[in-house]
């Protein structure tokens, strides 16, 4: 594959692309336009891992070819040991950046680099299921601050006993949704709740679904589908927030999504927060669509927060989380709840390449 003329031919079409976008990027027209100056930094920052790793490795290529002149010319013993240890080491090398490159050359998930809006509801276990739902916010909070993005409480539903029946977030970031696209699902814990006077565990479950933050660009909303309402908050807020009609209720009448926003005391705010997390479900919606005609087979992102459905179990009196579907355990869970995430979002990310490879060795 990497010998074949129509694959090099490729390649250096790409490295003259990757220039053509670096010229284009210092060129003031260009900087003066806001959309067309984001769409090209996305595709240089696509292209650039690809292009560096495509000429490292033709300077191991290079450098395999003058490894094997000097084995075959070399009549030194203890210089040919030396020109051997090099050769191998060098075919290791090209090996692994050929799997890299693979790997990079895999089509994008256009969503990727987008924000990401993070939507976790209490599931089965009654307060204990709200309480967990609360450990997941709190989970994923911490996830975020250790990578550097920046989360907004959107709108949240407090539970009875504390933690939340629902709370969605907005998380700003770089690659957010390509690292939690994966945590979609049925979350699981097994635990003794702190109300359970027998210490009998109990199971109960929340459910995650992570949706790209859609633009406006990627969904059109005619005003005359939309029917919003506002009412007096019941939430947080401080004290104009129950005596003013702040919160916002907006109904997207051709497909029944409902979204209330009531956190902000601005009734604008609560209206501009809706708005987003309506696009984002509309956006979530179409793919799901279209992903179904594609292939039957797909499943929805998440369940109906059923205990059967789980991906992860979090097992507290066993100290230990198991992602189902890659059958990964790790202990430690306290650190894990807090926030320690990054080990299952390499693995989830890293099984979601090899099976992209293995179809596409397969076409």
């Amino acid at each position: 594959m990497f010998d074949e003329p129509a694959f090099i031919d490729k390649m250096a079409a790409l490295e003259r692309r990757h220039e053509e976008v670096s010229a284009l990027l210092g060129q003031p027209d260009v900087i003066g336009k806001r959309a067309e100056f984001l769409k090209l930094s996305r595709e240089h920052a696509d292209l650039d891992p690809l292009v560096a790793a495509w000429r490292a490795y033709r300077k191991v290529v290079a450098d395999l070819g003058q490894a094997r002149g000097m084995l075959e010319s070399e009549s030194d013993a203890e210089l040919r040991d030396l020109a051997k240890d090099e050769l191998r080491a060098l075919e290791e090398q090209k090996g692994s950046m050929e799997q890299d490159i693979k790997v990079l050359l895999l089509p994008k998930d256009p969503n990727d680099a987008k924000n990401t809006i993070l939507e976790i509801r209490a599931g089965t276990g009654g307060d204990e299921a709200a309480l967990f739902a609360g450990d997941l916010f709190r989970m994923y909070m911490r996830y975020a601050e250790r990578m550097g993005w920046k989360a907004e409480i959107m709108s949240q539903s407090d539970g009875a006993a504390g933690g939340f029946k629902e709370i969605i977030i907005l998380v700003d970031g770089k690659d957010v949704f390509a690292s939690l696209k994966f945590e979609s699902g049925v979350h699981r814990v097994q635990r003794v709740p702190a109300t359970e006077a027998q210490g009998r565990i109990h199971t109960s479950a929340a459910t995650v679904a992570v949706l790209p933050e859609a633009e406006e660009v990627d969904v059109k909303i005619d005003d005359k589908d939309l029917r919003i309402d506002v009412f007096r908050s019941s939430g947080p807020g401080g004290q104009s927030v129950n005596t003013t009609d702040s919160a916002v209720r907006i109904t997207h009448a051709p497909t029944g999504i409902m979204v209330v926003c009531q956190d902000e005391k601005s009734q604008h705010k609560n209206k501009a927060k809706a708005m987003k997390i309506l696009r984002s479900r509309l956006l979530e919606a179409e793919q799901q669509a279209q992903a179904a005609a594609e292939s039957a087979q797909r499943k929805a992102q998440v369940g109906s927060g059923d205990r059967s459905e789980k991906i992860r179990t979090y097992n507290f009196p066993q100290d230990r989380v198991t992602d189902h579907r890659i059958g990964m355990t790790r202990h430690n869970l306290p650190s894990i709840m807090d926030g320690d995430l990054a080990p299952f979002v390499i693995a989830l990310r890293a099984n979601a390449q090899a099976e992209q490879l293995k179809a596409a060795g397969a076409a």
